[in-house]
């Protein structure tokens, strides 16, 4: 989320917002005619007593680096997710990964993805700057779940007015609503309400970019790593959270100052990549859910190797300027 972020989002940027409604034009599913085959799922389990969740921000569809599909292939093979939500796909990203792979898929016109190892079951629902589907996970129990992917507004950015500025956090709340982020979040939350209210039949997953930290992570036992700042009640989260959603990263992981899950970003420790003040490093993607079928076994934020920071990213084995989060649940 550095200003050279800035600059490459500034194309997309505008249009996170309104992703989701321009993927109406690209309305339900997509997926093999014969529904895809086990050989083409590797490693499906026979009855999904757990779920590997993925969220993964593409950097424009990869195109930040060289050979951006085959390296996002290689991470999707290594980690062996079931579902993934994507964001900045550029739209083809999903389609492209899906096709490799062999499984089903949704593709935006524009941000947004989702692909499955399961088959989808629905038409996709978009929100503000998100969009779901129905996945039945396990043939023989017939048991689905809802999984949707957000990428909300990126600026202004909360960090940012914090630790640049430093901005009281009346002053940063004003802001965030400016973003977009406050407005979009209460958004997906109306939205999603029937469907979390129903969630121990059928849970239901949020994942994505928030473009924000979370009220979990900035306390007064962290304050140090973030500017001085104590406890946050950052909205974007707080509104999640008051929705009945649970973040898995921070259940799996509950001490922010032991295990802080940092997933912005693996290539701009300073603000303009290698150079600049230092840049703020916080958790802004998220692998949400709700539902009592879920129980988190365990969740991860990871980037592989040591990649090299902006502007020498192009061999970077990682494809991407964030970390991936990857949740596995037990189901059941």
């Amino acid at each position: 989320m550095s200003a050279k972020r800035r600059v490459f989002l500034s194309a997309t940027g505008a249009a996170v917002a309104l992703a989701a409604t321009a993927a109406v034009a690209v309305a339900g599913p997509v997926a093999n005619p014969d529904g895809p085959s086990a050989s083409a799922r590797p490693g499906k389990p026979a009855a999904a007593s757990e779920l590997r969740v993925m969220t993964l921000n593409l950097w424009h569809g990869g195109a930040k680096v060289d050979d951006g599909l085959a390296k996002q292939l290689a991470v999707i093979e290594k980690h062996r997710p079931d579902v993934v939500g994507l964001q900045e796909t550029s739209g083809h990203s999903a389609r492209e990964l899906a096709e490799e792979l062999g499984w089903d898929h949704w593709q935006s016109d524009a941000d947004l993805g989702i692909i499955s190892r399961f088959p989808f079951t629905s038409e996709v629902e978009t929100s503000r700057a998100a969009a779901g589907v129905r996945i039945r996970i396990d043939e023989t129990t017939g048991q689905e779940v809802e999984l949707w992917t957000a990428h909300l507004g990126y600026d202004p950015y909360g960090p940012y007015d914090a630790c640049f500025d430093g901005m009281a956090v009346e002053d940063i709340f004003q802001r965030e609503a400016q973003s977009g982020r406050t407005p979009q979040a209460e958004a997906i939350a109306k939205d999603l309400a029937p469907k979390i209210a129903a969630a121990d039949e059928t849970p239901v997953l949020l994942v994505g970019d928030f473009n924000t930290p979370s009220h979990l992570d900035w306390t007064e036992a962290t304050k140090d790593s973030h500017c001085g700042y104590g406890q946050v009640d950052w909205p974007v989260t707080k509104i999640f959270e008051k929705a009945g959603l649970k973040d898995s990263f921070r259940e799996a992981n509950p001490d922010p100052a032991a295990v802080p899950g940092t997933t912005w970003s693996p290539v701009y420790p300073q603000h303009e990549g290698s150079t600049g003040v230092d840049e703020p490093q916080d958790r802004i993607d998220f692998i949400d859910y709700a539902g009592d079928k879920l129980t988190v076994k365990d969740s991860v934020s990871f980037v592989e190797g040591d990649p090299k920071p902006v502007p020498d990213q192009a061999g970077n084995a990682w494809p991407t300027d964030h970390a991936a989060v990857l949740t596995t649940f037990t189901v059941g």
